[in-house]
């Protein structure tokens, strides 16, 4: 470098007439070949030669879009994400549930979280299967956080049933509908595993055998965006979709259902909601396909591009926050159902804000909560809790 670095450093100088720091000349016409240590000493060269340096570094990546802390993405377009909760609840784990973690799609790394009560009423006492799938705006959440992790325990132990949590593909890295092939994904592994030993190298059967799993009495829900990936799966499997098994019903809190043309509860909800107008308008933007708007029909099942909810099968119970900016929306969603002749219930809790029941499932409301899904479930299923 000695024998050509003079000559350079004079050309830098007569290409400098417009005064431009020269190092960001040179940088821009051989920065390949310098190293931080040549740098300097071009630098203290340049000095003396009373050219102008360039110190200032290259912008550092800024946040761009935040979601409660947990995901990040940055102006560079790098996704950050934590692996902490957004938000944390009571531990009251008391053993009464037992519970284990599996993996479903080894290719996705997705898993699930199994629970049983730890105490079944006899040999024969077959319990209910609840497939349960967690919110968060289709961008950040698990199985594992606390929340969805009480909710889990609360409906294995008071249902009683055997409750399967699952994780599924989170956006921007992957974009809805990624989310909803997963839940299809999960409820066909589970099929497999409930009517048949899947020689794959897990347990899972044995598992669920023993913990007295239903085959025959499969329930499907979710809170949030797994409100909404449940009713999508209702239009792909409706009841009898994942024979043997069976579909006995759907349960929906506090979907996410959104819409283009803002409602009046969206409109007269405040900023400090846990839902706000800002909120939702950034889990679509870092979720839904690139383009799109809120119409899409995966977030707006009532909407203009919908094709309908004639397809819809299956009995459901939605439940629904009175303050929740989604509850007009959702309200349409079930009077809608209703027109086209399908089974569906109804449940508001007045005063309570989008997802109330993750959020503090301990609490009295969490009972009632617990309480509704457990008149949902066991109706019309009196003759099933025994095998013949």
């Amino acid at each position: 470098m000695q024998r050509w670095l003079p000559a350079l450093l004079r050309h830098a100088s007569g290409a400098n007439r417009d005064g431009a720091p020269a190092r960001r000349w040179l940088s821009s016409s051989s920065s390949r070949l310098f190293n931080g240590t040549q740098e300097k000493k071009i630098d203290t060269k340049l000095r003396v030669m009373g050219l102008p340096v360039d110190d200032t570094e290259a912008p550092k990546p800024y946040v761009v879009e935040d979601c409660r802390g947990v995901l990040q993405l940055l102006s560079d377009g790098t996704i950050v994400r934590s692996s902490a909760p957004a938000y944390t609840v009571e531990d009251r784990d008391d053993g009464r549930v037992e519970w284990r973690d599996a993996v479903y799609d080894s290719a996705r790394g997705l898993g699930v979280r199994m629970y049983r009560p730890r105490l079944r009423q006899g040999k024969g006492r077959r319990l209910p299967v609840l497939a349960y799938f967690h919110g968060g705006g289709f961008c950040i959440g698990s199985y594992a956080w606390p929340g969805c992790h009480a909710c889990c325990l609360r409906f294995a132990d008071e249902l009683p049933a055997v409750v399967l949590s699952f994780d599924y593909s989170l956006a921007p890295e992957h974009r809805i509908p990624a989310a909803h092939e997963d839940a299809a994904t999960a409820l066909l592994w589970l099929r497999d595993r409930l009517v048949d030993d899947a020689d794959d190298g897990d347990d899972v059967h044995a598992w669920l055998a023993d913990s007295g799993a239903d085959p025959g009495r499969l329930f499907v829900s979710g809170d949030s965006a797994g409100g909404n990936m449940t009713h999508h799966v209702a239009t792909r499997f409706k009841a009898e979709g994942l024979s043997p098994a069976r579909i006995s019903g759907y349960v929906l809190l506090i979907p996410a259902f959104d819409s283009k043309t803002p409602t009046q509860s969206e409109l007269l909800s405040t900023g400090t909601a846990v839902l706000s107008r800002e909120v939702a308008e950034r889990y679509s933007r870092l979720a839904l396909p690139v383009g799109a708007t809120k119409d899409h029909p995966i977030l707006n099942p009532i909407g203009p591009d919908s094709p309908g909810l004639e397809a819809v099968g299956g009995r459901m119970l939605v439940v629904v926050g009175g303050d929740d900016m989604l509850k007009d929306n959702q309200v349409r969603y079930v009077e809608q159902m209703k027109a086209v002749g399908n089974d569906v219930e109804l449940v508001v809790f007045a005063g309570k804000e989008h997802g109330f029941f993750s959020r503090s499932p301990w609490s009295e409301t969490g009972t009632e909560v617990v309480r509704a899904v457990g008149r949902f479930m066991h109706r019309d299923a009196a003759d099933s809790h025994h095998i013949n």
